[in-house]
């Protein structure tokens, strides 16, 4: 059977998978952070036994482990589909009802529990492009979990496509879903000896035809502030406020440059993303993100030397900086391997696209994992509109990214031969 006869299960399995409240949550130090998401890994590992694949396991800290036997012999490298079952905490993830639009036709999507949610083509221009697709949104009051339900949902279809037909030549595939990718710990506890895969694919892109092997590097800087606290009736010549001095540091952030909302394609960024404290002490936490590495020193020197100026005006502040690495750009790897894109591109024109690399303005858990010894670019889905309400997916994106998995499994099994 040919997958244009196939009759697929990616679209009933997604609406399934997103009725289940998967957020995570950045504050909670629990792996994973919250035990919820290891509702929908019960789920899937309970669907995998169901379609043959027996050894798919949940192990105590939220990855689902399986296997795709090989069904040809020879020295062909294990390959791994992953995804993440974690929703964003940027929006409420409980009681998602998905809505199915047969056969777009491309007017405003108005979403029934909210009609001020409005999708529409002006701000997704994309949807033009799926006008006749069948597209999945929420109802309006929750996102939709397409990132990254869509990529589980595909890597099932994938997985019962490829058991009930042995005629597909493979070699061995493993299956891996991971917890707290959105919160940035998707790796934190993966057991790579356990996985034993050689080469891997996450599925957490968006537009049909997209191929991403690379990521921003990543960093997160806390400036901490460290006032003098005192009576305010006596505090003359006394006090120093680390809340004033943090906001003035903030305050002194560029305004037209070096930011998420003020930046696009190449260009790095620094963000505030939580700012908070007493007189006494504050602290300002910061992401910091460039494609190129050896910027993001460029970027934190740029912030110490605000933290000094800083402390030249708030005489008696003491400061405090941390900083930690949180990913590097997945090309540093790719690149020392380049068959991992080209396979993938081999696959894209098998399935009638040309592959479009690009950037991702953020990261994936193939970023971690390509520095973990797994080499791991990522596939399209069609998720689009993520994080929020106006979120949607296109069934026959979803449908792509299966047909797209299987002729990858081929590629890989005759260049290897």
């Amino acid at each position: 059977m040919s997958l244009s006869q196939y009759a697929h299960s990616v679209a009933d399995r997604f609406i399934k998978y997103v009725q289940v409240d998967t957020q995570s949550d950045p504050a909670s130090p629990t792996q994973p952070s919250t035990m919820k998401q290891k509702d929908l890994s019960r789920i899937l590992v309970k669907e995998l036994h169901e379609i043959g694949v027996t050894d798919a396991e949940l192990d105590e800290h939220g990855y689902v482990y399986a296997t795709i036997p090989a069904n040809i012999e020879g020295n062909i490298p294990v390959l791994c589909y992953c995804a993440h079952v974690d929703t964003a905490p940027d929006c409420s993830g409980t009681n998602v009802k998905p809505l199915l639009h047969m056969n777009y036709d491309g007017s405003d999507i108005v979403l029934p529990d909210d009609p001020t949610i409005v999708i529409t083509t002006k701000n997704h221009p994309y949807l033009k492009e799926r006008i006749g697709d069948d597209i999945i949104t929420a109802s309006g009051l929750t996102l939709l979990g397409a990132d990254d339900k869509a990529g589980v949902a595909i890597i099932m279809d994938l997985a019962q496509y490829l058991v009930n037909h042995p005629e597909i030549k493979h070699g061995e595939i493993r299956i891996l879903f991971t917890p707290d990718e959105e919160v940035g710990r998707g790796v934190a506890a993966i057991d790579m000896k356990k996985l034993g895969a050689c080469f891997g694919y996450t599925l957490d892109g968006g537009e049909r035809g997209h191929l991403e092997g690379e990521t921003f590097s990543a960093d997160s800087m806390t400036v901490i502030f460290n006032g003098v606290s005192a009576h305010p009736g006596y505090a003359k010549g006394k006090m120093v406020s680390a809340i004033k001095a943090a906001a003035a540091f903030t305050d002194m952030l560029p305004k037209s440059e070096w930011s998420p909302e003020t930046t696009e394609g190449a260009q790095g960024f620094v963000h505030p993303v939580l700012i908070e404290g007493t007189i006494e002490s504050a602290k300002v936490q910061f992401i910091i993100r460039d494609f190129d590495t050896a910027q993001l020193a460029h970027h934190e020197q740029r912030l110490r030397e605000l933290v000094e100026k800083t402390q030249r005006v708030f005489h008696g502040l003491t400061t405090e900086i941390v900083i930690k690495e949180q990913y590097r750009n997945m090309k540093e790897m790719l690149d020392q391997y380049p068959q991992v894109m080209n396979y993938a591109e081999e696959a894209y024109r098998r399935s009638g696209l040309d592959a479009q690399r690009m950037s991702i303005r953020g990261g994936t858990d193939g970023s971690r994992l390509s520095f973990m010894g797994l080499p791991c670019p990522n596939i399209f889905t069609g998720e689009m509109g993520i994080h929020s309400r106006q979120e949607y997916v296109s069934v026959q994106d979803m449908e792509k990214a299966v047909e797209i998995l299987v002729h990858l499994a081929q590629v890989w099994t005759e260049k290897s031969k």
